[in-house]
């Protein structure tokens, strides 16, 4: 039981990150209105923790390097949860990396 939401939570955090690299992709282009319901959704769900890391590490020159330390941390969160659901399963689960 415990396997299966350490599987789920994995899952949630695949979804999530690639809700992080649509938002990071969207940020190259400046005329993007963000406006739009479905952008403003995109924004109100990743910012939160994109701002977490540009707290840490500020823009350089307009370069937002933040979200290189969200993607590793939250990789590592990912193959941490799949791991251990590898380990407390039965067997049955693959590791499914991103």
């Amino acid at each position: 039981m415990v396997a299966i939401v350490f599987e789920a939570l994995a899952k949630f955090v695949s979804i999530y990150l690639v809700l992080l690299i649509i938002r990071v992709l969207l940020s190259w282009f400046p005329n993007i209105d963000w406006g739009n319901p479905a952008l403003a959704a995109l924004t109100q769900v990743t910012d939160p923790y994109l701002n977490l890391f540009r707290s840490i590490i500020p823009p350089l020159g307009g370069i937002d390097f933040s979200a290189i330390l969200a993607f590793v941390l939250l990789q590592f969160v990912q193959s941490a949860l799949y791991g251990a659901a590898a380990s407390l399963g039965n067997g049955y689960m693959a590791y499914a990396a991103f």
